[in-house]
């Protein structure tokens, strides 16, 4: 259960990405460049990323339904005799003020809108981790490291990936209908983020070659933890749960809801 749990978060965080064209790093790589808008993303990608959704969690629901009722059981018998405070607020019961939520969802709104205007988003920024210190009793500390390598490794792909085009070309040219195959693995080693960016690289690509890219590179966002880069995110919340997450265990739960996801890229293609 706890590897079926991080793996599908895994892949519905890395294709849940394509319902716009801002909120997934691999998309938001391409997107302005290939000129995918919202109505683009929702009728190639969206639906399909749904629906997979939708399936896998079904299917992982009904495969531990009895280990549910067996987790629901030991709850109550926990909260019956432990009284200890939490120390962390998603181990905490509390109910969050409406105002917090709002402001929450007022600031990524105002992210959304101003995300390519630098003063804006980072003057907004700014009056986050304020509104974070002045309210600690409502959330967690924020921790700046794991968005903050996140960010570093993007920079990088915007400065040296350009330069890449010339091996990328021929390999993505001939790798033709086999295109989503070569994204989706390739993802597992890499972040996907990388590889539709130097997609981005190559001109001419034919339309097809686009979607198959991308739908790859989302599609294997789950496989591993270096596949996406919200990934190490997760880890890092899950992680106390686990020993040291075992990759083979990670890529074998992941590799249901992947295949999943492969099957509505491909039978409901381009």
């Amino acid at each position: 259960l706890m590897y079926a749990t991080l793996g599908l978060l895994f892949v519905n965080i890395s294709i849940g990405g394509t319902l716009t064209h801002f909120a997934a790093p691999p998309v938001v790589m391409v997107a302005e460049k290939w000129d995918w808008g919202l109505a683009h993303m929702i009728q190639h990608f969206g639906w399909k990323a749904v629906s997979a959704i939708i399936i896998s969690n079904l299917a992982y629901f009904f495969l531990f339904r009895k280990e549910f009722a067996r987790l629901a059981t030991q709850q109550r018998e926990f909260n019956e005799f432990d009284d200890a405070v939490p120390q962390s607020w998603e181990d905490r019961n509390d109910k969050i003020p409406a105002w917090v939520t709002l402001a929450h969802v007022c600031f990524l709104t105002w992210t959304v809108l101003f995300a390519h205007e630098p003063v804006m988003f980072i003057g907004s920024f700014l009056f986050f981790i304020g509104f974070t210190v002045a309210t600690p009793q409502y959330q967690n500390q924020m921790s700046l490291r794991v968005p903050m390598m996140v960010g570093f490794f993007l920079a990088g792909l915007v400065i040296l990936g350009g330069v890449q085009a010339w091996w990328l070309e021929p390999v993505l040219t001939r790798l033709g209908d086999y295109a989503m195959i070569g994204a989706t693995l390739l993802t597992a080693f890499n972040d996907n983020a990388a590889v539709t960016f130097l997609a981005s690289t190559v001109p001419n690509l034919p339309e097809a070659v686009k979607y198959s890219v991308v739908a790859g590179a989302v599609t294997g966002g789950g496989l591993t933890v270096i596949a996406n880069a919200p990934n190490p995110a997760g880890q890092a919340i899950l992680g106390k749960y686990f020993k040291g997450i075992n990759p083979l265990w990670l890529f074998a739960w992941a590799a249901f809801p992947t295949a999943v996801v492969f099957i509505f890229f491909t039978c409901f293609g381009h």
